[in-house]
């Protein structure tokens, strides 16, 4: 008989057994969509750096200075291409480690959150790809000067594009930071409404860093921050906490 299968499922082996699960599978995910993937992996580069081929000159293709970037790079992109598809699944195995431990009224609270989470940050990444990066793109071609022949090199787009992704990405999560701060009663509405204006200069600022520097990608990014600042505030009226009370709540099945 195995030695894991003496543990108590509650005792700390246990919780610290069933995390490794939870973990291989989810990297286990990661690697069946990327073997899944890897076939096309030319091809899913090529939808990628549609939004620029459109926006370069007629005539004009992208370049590759590395020995190898034709092979790794395409490669590269997939395996990112894989986790993000399998963020769901990845989310699920934390929410499944987590959710015997969250009172009743937690988990009618995360559940929605990972859900909408997950959305909002498939939303950043959708929004970067269809509508910022051909406006961005088509610019830095505007401003190409003469006699300078614009061919981006294959691995610094792929670089452009995954930190573009996890910006956006990232800063579409604003709703659920802000609803987890009001429903921790770590900050309210009232709040968060007064301090409307030091949040669009953070949000300015924040855009500053993550986006290449030039105005229109940091507008693009800023203005949607502030949009989804105003939506978390919205949807905080939801989440208030009305009564002291509801914190003496016991977790489910005591």
């Amino acid at each position: 008989m195995s030695k894991t299968s003496t543990y108590e499922p509650n005792s700390l082996m246990g919780h610290l057994i069933e995390l490794r699960n939870r973990l291989l599978k989810a990297i286990a995910s990661v690697v069946v969509v990327f073997l899944a993937l890897a076939y096309w992996a030319n091809d899913i580069y090529h939808i990628m750096s549609l939004p620029l081929l459109g926006s370069l000159p007629s005539g004009t293709t992208m370049i590759a200075t590395g020995v190898a970037s034709t092979f790794f790079v395409p490669f590269k992109l997939t395996f990112i291409v894989a986790f993000v598809i399998s963020v769901p699944y990845i989310l699920y195995q934390i929410w499944s480690f987590i959710a015997p431990a969250l009172y009743s009224r937690e988990k009618h609270l995360i559940a929605p959150l990972i859900a909408s989470s997950t959305i909002l940050f498939y939303t950043g990444i959708a929004f970067a790809y269809f509508f910022v990066f051909p406006l961005v793109f088509g610019f830095f071609t505007s401003v190409t000067p003469e006699g300078v022949t614009n061919a981006p090199d294959i691995s610094t787009y792929l670089d452009f594009i995954l930190q573009m992704f996890f910006a956006f990405g990232l800063c579409f999560e604003i709703p659920v930071a802000i609803l987890l701060l009001i429903w921790s009663g770590v900050l309210d509405r009232a709040t968060l409404i007064e301090k409307r204006p030091y949040f669009i200069v953070i949000a300015f600022t924040i855009a500053m860093f993550l986006t290449p520097p030039d105005v229109m990608s940091q507008t693009l990014l800023a203005v949607p921050m502030c949009i989804l600042y105003e939506l978390g505030i919205w949807l905080g009226r939801f989440y208030e906490r009305k009564d002291e009370n509801e914190l003496t709540e016991t977790p489910d099945g005591e």
